[in-house]
């Protein structure tokens, strides 16, 4: 049987294939009974690897010596294909290594490095050689062969990488000394294609040891990469405090802007690094730098839900109220992303709930449509204003009720009328035993079941269509409040469901003032002429034990 192709998907005779294998293990006995069988020694696998890169990459001296005595080419990059389809928009099918209306497959993969036919994209190279393959994987012996055998030592990989931002980024520090101090012509600032040289590399993978011999060799700590940043961007963007710490105490600008605008704090906080955070501020970075978009390091740490972050940026003296390029507050932030705690961080620490942002939407407007019942909560029992309209002309009762989000229309109610007693009879006294036990949430207690059963039996029941409109005239709820109930339809009984929310809203205002609903419920019932219903309700009232209050007044 003869030497066939290893796998569909490979380009390797068995023996070339297994002559690779025996290279990466080291085994130099099995790969020179290969050669002596006739084995083609320079064979690429379908990444154009040859057995010198699989040496080189695993440290194997010997494997590389044997290759390198039997004249194998030692600066052949490899490279990547892509897969593609095997049918391309002609809708011609292509066999493999058949070529077909400008498509041409080989095994499955794409293997025109410049065509740019219908069946997909040119092939995608890494550009690694077995030089720069050693000093990736930190093999100094292999990279003292390799140069010795007349290796191209300004050599780069597809991104433009050389010898010195391999071993940087991979923090191989001996590699590093060998290449400063023995190679000729290495230039310490050299930059790739990215503009970035190996001190950044160093910082953004944070090879503190790599950056410390960096700084000795006099590399410059400010340069920037295309997206201008420098090191200390890098370092604070990935997390490493360390690395951090070392760059600050050369005394670079800490307040030095990428092209988006974001300092080195910008993407501390975005990335959730509180201890880089703490030590940028405390060296004096500015709490209250702004981007192009005008976003400070406090709307970075809402975005994500830090809060931590945030509550050390606040600390620190951030502007809770700053607004970026789209009048929104961090608060917005919090509440658009759905993070309760940092909502509450926000207004614990004061923050102005009422701005608007550029659709003249307040942070209630925006939890609201979101149907964020615990934030829309936190924020009603902060006090905001309920009056105040969006580019639309909706209030935020509006805007829960359009969404259907009943249970968050029902708390602005309820929050609206309580806002009034509150005015009425408290004098808006923060501390009082209401604030301190308010609620605007469902009532689910034990203690209400009772009530809460007749208001359902009443509102299912009892009330005639339109009648639980009169009732809440009554009551004092607004036309406003109404409409809000009334946008929910679920049919022609929608009336019983309506009743049923309005009476639970009025239950809430009362059992807050600490009145009698039952006697409430009987002046309202009177009211609209349904003495008869609230007779019943009296008596029923009176016989129940269980009742909360009884209607002995009456």
């Amino acid at each position: 049987m003869g030497d066939e192709l290893a796998s569909e998907a490979d380009t390797l005779l068995h023996s070339e294939k297994e002559f690779h294998d025996a290279a990466k293990r080291n085994d130099t006995a099995r790969m020179e009974e290969l050669i002596k069988r006739g084995v083609d020694i320079k064979a690429k696998n379908n990444t154009d690897r040859t057995a010198l890169h699989w040496a080189a990459g695993a440290g194997n001296v010997d494997a590389v010596r044997l290759l390198l005595d039997h004249d194998v080419p030692v600066d052949d990059e490899d490279s990547v294909g892509r897969r593609i389809s095997l049918a391309c928009s002609a809708n011609v099918f292509c066999a493999g290594g058949v070529l077909r209306t400008g498509c041409w497959v080989l095994s499955g993969w794409h293997k025109a490095p410049r065509y740019s036919g219908s069946c997909g994209l040119p092939a995608k190279k890494f550009g690694m050689n077995a030089l720069l393959l050693s000093a990736w994987f930190g093999h100094l012996r292999v990279l003292h062969i390799l140069v010795n055998a007349g290796a191209k030592i300004n050599c780069v990989n597809k991104n433009g990488r050389s010898l010195l931002h391999c071993a940087a980024q991979r923090g191989h520090i001996r590699v590093m000394e060998f290449i400063m101090e023995d190679l000729e012509d290495v230039h310490v600032d050299k930059t790739d294609k990215m503009d970035k040289t190996a001190f950044h590399l160093a910082a953004e993978y944070g090879q503190l040891e790599v950056v410390e011999f960096l700084i000795h060799q006099g590399c410059s700590h400010n340069a920037k990469d295309e997206e201008k940043n420098t090191a200390l961007h890098l370092a604070a963007k990935n997390g490493h405090l360390s690395v951090l710490q070392k760059i600050v105490g050369i005394g670079v600008d800490l307040d030095e802007k990428n092209l988006e605008g974001l300092t080195a704090l910008h993407l501390a906080a975005e990335g959730g690094h509180r201890d880089c955070v703490k030590l940028l501020l405390e060296v004096g970075a500015d709490v209250n730098a702004q981007t192009q978009k005008k976003m400070n390091c406090l709307h970075y740490a809402a975005l994500h839900g830090y809060v931590e972050i945030a509550r050390t940026l606040l600390d620190a003296g951030a502007h809770i109220d700053a607004v970026n390029h789209q009048n929104a507050s961090a608060t917005h932030v919090a509440v658009l992303q759905n993070f309760p705690a940092m909502v509450k961080l926000f207004i614990d620490a004061e923050c102005d709930l009422d701005i608007p942002d550029n659709r003249q939407q307040t942070s209630l407007h925006i939890a609201a449509e979101h149907g964020r019942q615990d934030i829309a909560e936190m924020i009603l029992i902060a006090g905001v204003n309920l009056k105040l309209t969006d580019k639309q002309g909706k209030t935020s009762l509006d805007v829960a009720a359009r969404g259907n989000h009943i249970n968050v229309a029902d708390m602005i109610i309820k929050a609206d009328r309580f806002y009034k007693w509150e005015k009425d009879n408290l004098n808006s006294d923060s501390d009082s035993w209401v604030a301190k036990h308010l609620t605007f949430k469902q009532d689910h207690r034990v203690e209400t079941q009772h009530i809460r059963s007749v208001m359902w039996r009443l509102a299912t029941k009892y009330l005639k269509p339109g009648e639980w409109k009169k009732l809440a005239h009554f009551w004092k709820f607004t036309d406003a409040h109404i409409r809000a109930i009334e946008q929910q339809w679920t049919g022609t009984k929608s009336y019983r469901e309506h009743g049923h929310r309005m009476l639970l809203i009025w239950l809430h205002g009362v059992i807050t003032a600490g009145e009698n609903p039952v006697k409430g419920l009987y002046e309202g019932l009177v009211g609209i002429g349904r003495r008869d219903l609230a007779e019943s309700i009296r008596k029923k009232a009176n016989a129940d034990s269980a009742s909360p209050r009884k209607c002995t007044a009456m």
